[in-house]
């Protein structure tokens, strides 16, 4: 199963203890379903464990049943077209059904706990979340510009700045940061879930810290060879070109040891005086060698 019908699976499991909380999750769920206009409710999903709930959530929500329920296997389809019915939802949210557009009743949402179950209900009918072992990604999708826009508008009430954009004439609401996504996830009633992405997000992070490391320990190693190899190159032309016999002491047998030890590192090459000496203490001869080398080249 995906991680997203994980997140439904638990989601399912709250319980229905409170009827303005049904209600708010009946309303989020009718926004960003299918079909909600005065002549027609419906709601299709592929979650198995949301289409046991739905009859049971409209049951505590408004006391009544679907006219349609599933027939078969695949995508359920669940439906209310009885007016005395869709007259009993509307009055529950204040909706107007001559409006042309679907507006969110903030009323209904005020109570924090209502909040959460309103956005359970969205993510119900409307949500998708990704693998978070993949990338962050949550959305939220209704093909209601207003409430999509007005959902924005409660998003930022409580301090949630999601992104928006629209695909295929549909708005989306949607989260890509892997804090706000488990923030998310665990305020509307999946804590598992949440808890899932945050370990997912730590691995990630790790795998990432120790790619970072290895990358710029290549690196450093890349640059010391590099610079070894230069300096075995000045070294060799100064033993041609100017003699070793020219050069200080010091130097001269800085110039012995390179050679001899062409891809040791600083600090080895210290240790083989006596006595040591420091990493800066090799540096500094090493670079008069390249710069004597850098002269006689001209």
């Amino acid at each position: 199963m995906s991680f997203a019908g994980d997140v439904k699976n638990e989601l399912c499991r709250v319980p229905l203890s409170r009827k303005c909380c049904a209600q708010a999750e009946a309303y989020g769920a009718l926004l960003y379903c299918n079909t909600f206009t005065g002549a027609e409710a419906r709601v299709v999903t592929e979650s198995a464990s949301f289409a046991q709930r739905l009859p049971v959530l409209f049951r505590k929500a408004f006391k009544l049943s679907f006219d349609r329920l599933p027939q078969g296997e695949g995508k359920q389809v669940f439906a209310v077209a009885d007016p005395a019915k869709l007259a009993i939802i509307r009055q529950a949210f204040g909706a107007d059904p001559k409006a042309l557009a679907l507006h969110l009743n903030f009323a209904a949402v005020e109570e924090d706990c209502c909040r959460a179950a309103f956005l359970r209900g969205i993510f119900f009918a409307g949500g998708s979340v990704t693998d978070p072992a993949k990338r962050y990604h949550l959305e939220l999708v209704t093909s209601h510009t207003q409430a999509s826009r007005e959902l924005m508008a409660l998003l930022a009430d409580m301090d949630r700045q999601p992104g928006q954009t629209t695909r295929n004439g549909s708005q989306v609401t949607y989260f890509k940061s892997g804090e706000q996504i488990a923030e998310l996830l665990s305020f509307i009633g999946a804590p598992n879930s949440a808890a899932a992405l945050a370990t997912a997000r730590a691995e990630k992070e790790l795998r990432n810290d120790v790619n970072r490391q290895v990358n710029c320990e290549a690196a450093n190693i890349a640059k010391t060879v590099t610079a070894a190899a230069r300096q075995v190159e000045d070294i060799e032309f100064l033993r041609i070109h100017y003699g070793f016999q020219n050069l200080p002491e010091p130097l001269r047998r800085m110039a012995e040891i390179r050679l001899e030890y062409p891809d040791a590192p600083l600090k080895e090459l210290g240790e083989r005086f006596d006595p040591p000496l420091g990493k800066s203490g090799v540096n500094h001869r090493l670079r008069r060698l390249s710069e004597l080398a850098e002269k006689a080249r001209l």
